[in-house]
């Protein structure tokens, strides 16, 4: 059985973090900086990175640490991207070769991420300098994992922290993440960064293909403003110490691993979403009645991605029609007049359209319905029995003055 628990990339046997302040930040001395996550053993290690051509240093390097499917820890900062930036590569090697001084194994066993402003050079002495005091501070405890999660955030307003537990081959496996994400977020991944720990026993191969079907349902369905970014990373590690046969092909310890990183990675997604940058509203879209998935794939993040159904959103507003509209630039083939909309929330349901046509509705309840933080698009397409949910947030004023001045 599948369950929440506490512990983020802590839960896991084997794993502990810590998050400390030691300067990339200059403006804020009280907010944390620089995140470290070590496992006591060599883990099958996997990642996914940003579809950006242009990519940021730590990912050439994570590249080509990752090549033989191993790793041992995770070191990332905030408040610099290291991208774009003069001695970038570089200085992504100092970080890791740092770390791994401190936890004694190679430079190529670290994995190294960044995040913040891009195209200004990082400076790499004062996390070499922390990294000691970063090292004395890990524990495997709720406040270390804690500590790691607010270490990575730029813009978040929220920590993203999640775990899970449940049961592969008699053995209860624990896995846990925390991500920071809060603007320039879009499918083929937002400007986020994920980190994923289990005390699992699986092989590089299949963790891999674990965490590409993982991200497919979970952070590329989001979005928050369009824009892709330079740093996009989400990485796994799997240190094995549940004890559970190691899973070498799929069957049903790989789909009871699988369900539970789906069920974790799509609870990070949802918290990206609904700490989008300025944003009031969650807003949550489901296509029903598709004639396949890549078809309600589509609509659904087709209708979360516009900018005119975000601000209706913020003004809470139910502008159906920008809902068919967003609908029928997405690519998508289908037949208009089988649509059928509903808004809904904590505060009821809502038709506003059938068959492709407006209903006479309750403009005051509607509103009422769409003044909740949840909000839901519920999209039926009378074409098949496909169904996908995508996730995304309102677009604020706030949005424009968190973007408008936020390298000054």
């Amino acid at each position: 059985m599948l369950n929440f628990i506490s512990g983020g990339v802590c839960a896991a046997q084997g794993f502990r973090a810590a998050g400390i302040h030691v300067g990339v930040k200059t403006h804020a001395a009280w907010k944390k900086d620089v995140a470290l996550i070590v496992s006591d053993v060599d883990c099958a290690a996997a990642a996914v990175f940003t579809k950006n051509v242009v990519k940021a240093a730590p990912i050439h390097v994570d590249k080509a640490h990752l090549a033989g499917g191993k790793a041992r820890a995770i070191i990332a900062n905030s408040g610099n991207a290291n991208a774009c930036a003069p001695h970038g590569e570089e200085y992504a090697q100092r970080m890791c070769a740092a770390a791994a001084k401190a936890i004694g194994c190679g430079a190529e066993d670290v994995l190294v991420s960044s995040t913040g402003v891009i195209g200004q050079t990082l400076n790499v002495q004062v996390i070499e300098d922390g990294v000691p005091a970063l090292y004395a501070a890990l524990e495997r405890s709720d406040e270390a994992s804690d500590a790691a999660a607010h270490a990575i955030m730029t813009t978040d307003m929220a920590k993203k922290e999640v775990a899970v537990e449940t049961t592969v081959g008699g053995k209860i496996v624990r896995m846990g993440g925390i991500a920071k994400g809060s603007g320039m977020i879009h499918p083929n991944m937002g400007t986020m960064l994920c980190f994923l720990t289990t005390d699992c026993a699986i092989s590089p191969e299949m963790i891999k293909t674990a965490l590409l079907e993982t991200v497919g349902v979970s952070f590329n369905r989001i979005s928050v403003d369009g824009d892709t970014s330079t740093n996009d990373s989400c990485i796994v590690l799997a240190n094995g110490l549940a004890g559970n046969p190691c899973i070498t092909e799929k069957g049903p310890d790989y789909d009871a691993f699988l369900e539970a990183l789906q069920a974790l990675c799509v609870e990070l997604a949802k918290r990206m979403a609904s700490d989008g940058e300025g944003a009031k509203h969650l807003i949550t879209c489901t296509v029903k009645g598709a004639k396949d998935v890549t078809q309600a794939e589509t609509v659904a993040k087709s209708v979360i991605s516009s900018s005119l159904m975000k601000a209706a959103i913020f003004g809470a507003d139910a502008n159906w029609g920008r809902v068919l509209c967003a609908m029928g630039y997405s690519g998508a083939d289908f037949d208009p007049e089988k649509v059928d909309v509903h808004f809904a929330s904590a505060a009821g349901d809502i038709a506003v359209c059938e068959k492709g046509r407006g209903l006479d509705f309750d403009e005051a309840k509607a509103k009422t319905i769409l003044t909740e933080h949840d909000v839901e698009i519920n999209i039926t397409m009378g074409e098949g029995g496909a169904a996908c949910t995508c996730w995304g947030c309102d677009l604020t004023y706030d949005y424009v003055k968190i973007n408008g001045d936020y390298r000054t």
